[in-house]
């Protein structure tokens, strides 16, 4: 009786890797054993970026805070600390935000907060 191999499935999941390794260069996009390789080291990478992404917007979100608190006369360290004791709940992205694109009403919103 001759061997069962599956064939079907075995493309598939051939084809499977082979399409996520798609632009990769040279032999990392169409050698199956340095495609698996390849393809696995890449998710391993997305996975602890999507996680470092969200440290670095932090990051840029306390940055642009700062200096806009700065051009008002307080500092980020300040301004927050102002906000703990206010109770004023505004998150740092939409602070952020603010500070960008309307500089006015984040003096305001400073002002607001720190007297």
């Amino acid at each position: 009786m001759p061997k069962a191999n599956n064939a079907v499935a075995s493309k598939a999941r051939r084809k499977r890797v082979l399409k996520k390794a798609k632009g990769y260069w040279g032999s990392r996009g169409n050698i199956l054993t340095v495609v698996k390789h390849a393809v696995d080291k890449g998710e391993q990478y997305a996975y602890r970026d999507r996680r470092a992404k969200k440290r670095s917007f932090r990051s840029l979100w306390i940055i642009r805070i700062n200096a806009a608190a700065r051009l008002n006369g307080t500092t980020y360290s300040r301004l927050m600390d102002a906000m703990i004791k206010k109770n004023v709940e505004i998150d740092r992205k939409t602070m952020a935000e603010i500070a960008v694109r309307d500089p006015e009403a984040f003096t305001q919103l400073v002002k607001t907060i720190i007297d």
